[in-house]
């Protein structure tokens, strides 16, 4: 029976996040209901972390996400020493039956090479797993590192060696859903809507072309880097001519910037709560042209849960969480028919979306997926190194 987990959240931005934050997000929304199941959850974290937990560990004070545009040689530590916290943690204390780890690449590799000596893991893969190659392809669990996908198609284009380790995908979760159906629907504003850090893989470049060519209005929500909105990146560009190497501050001069005119495209930067909220439920769709194989779409369960329907490019997770009748997607790259689905979107009704919101995207069918996996992390781990 598990009694209590260790949930490794990494030292990158608090949980909650204040606006951005996909991966802080997704344990903010997991954590209340593992203890409402009785569960205790050790949080390892940042020091401004505010979701209430049994107990809360970490190295750093404040969130780290700032440095991640830094040389490889200045950040390199951060990440290992939120780890070696971590093991120090399990070491120290038996009570621990499950640890659940959400720190890319570092995070599976150190705690199977920390293996027997921490509890079985299982380790959640947010992102795109061809990044690490020679890691993923190689990987070696111990029998102790389990792993699970966010979607099927993301576990679908794994190494054959990380895949050997998985036990299945989890789709993620938002409090939006949790009883979408009942909650009131704003009249329709005008815009289309990217909720999405502004990077090349999410083509705010495509959503902006297109709404200058179909005279929509486009409201890009999202950071640039490690730059929050506007202002920020406009007093770092001004200040150190360096910044613009980092590749989202590139993608945006280069391919975004000069088709944001305040009218037509309009960049608002990160947004959250009720101004999040607002802003997508009023819109007329939430727009998706992914150049990437989506993993796990955050936004596009939010949308759903606010009642806009989701139109996009068919690739990754998206075919998965867009059920009929709560968006249109379109062949990758196949910019007229994005085009055409985003002047049919009238058609689709917010009703359905958040019924299938509220019965799919829920914290708490997170949750029970998240116990099953955790029951066959512990199953499959006693096959390899029986307890005691």
């Amino acid at each position: 029976m598990i009694r209590t987990v260790l949930v490794n959240a990494g030292p990158w931005l608090p949980v909650p996040p204040i606006g951005y934050g996909g991966i802080e997000n997704v344990v903010a929304a997991l954590i209340p209901e593992l203890r409402r199941r009785g569960m205790r959850v050790v949080l390892a974290t940042v020091g401004t972390s505010t979701i209430p937990v049994d107990e809360q560990i970490s190295v750093f004070p404040e969130p780290q996400f700032a440095r991640l545009g830094e040389p490889y040689n200045r950040v390199m530590g951060i990440a290992a020493a939120h780890l070696q916290r971590v093991v120090d943690e399990l070491r120290r204390r038996t009570d621990v039956d499950i640890v659940h780890d959400h720190l890319e690449a570092l995070g599976p590799t150190v705690l199977a090479a920390a293996a027997p000596a921490v509890p079985p893991v299982l380790h959640t893969l947010h992102w795109d797993l061809r990044k690490h190659p020679e890691l993923y392809g190689a990987f070696d669990g111990a029998g102790r590192v389990l792993v699970n996908g966010v979607s099927a198609s993301q576990l679908a284009r794994a190494p054959a060696a990380l895949r050997a380790h998985s036990v299945g995908h989890v789709h993620l979760a938002t409090p939006l859903a949790e009883g979408a159906i009942r909650r009131p629907r704003p009249a329709r504003g005008e815009h289309v809507v990217v909720l999405a850090r502004i990077t090349p893989g999410k083509g705010q470049h495509i959503a902006a072309r297109l709404a200058h060519k179909l005279g929509m209005r486009l409201v890009l929500a999202g950071p640039v880097g490690p730059y929050a909105g506007p202002a920020d990146l406009a007093c770092a560009l001004a200040t150190d001519p360096a910044v613009r190497q980092h590749p989202d501050v590139r993608y945006w001069c280069d391919e975004v910037a000069h088709q944001v005119d305040g009218h037509q495209v309009r960049w608002i930067g990160t947004v959250h709560g009720t101004a999040r909220d607002e802003l997508v439920a009023t819109a007329r769709a939430m727009l998706c042209p992914v150049l990437w194989a989506e993993p796990g779409g955050t936004g596009i369960i939010e949308s759903l849960s606010l009642g806009t329907p989701v139109v996009g490019f068919r690739r990754g997770c998206l075919p998965e969480l867009v059920d009929e009748g709560t968006g249109l997607l379109a062949d990758p790259d196949d910019e007229d028919g994005l085009a055409g689905h985003l002047q049919q979107v009238a058609t689709l009704d917010p009703a359905a979306c958040q019924r299938v919101a509220q019965r799919r995207f829920t914290p708490a069918v997170m949750a029970e997926a998240y116990l099953r996996l955790y029951d066959d992390v512990l199953n499959r781990s006693a096959e390899v190194i029986p307890a005691g």
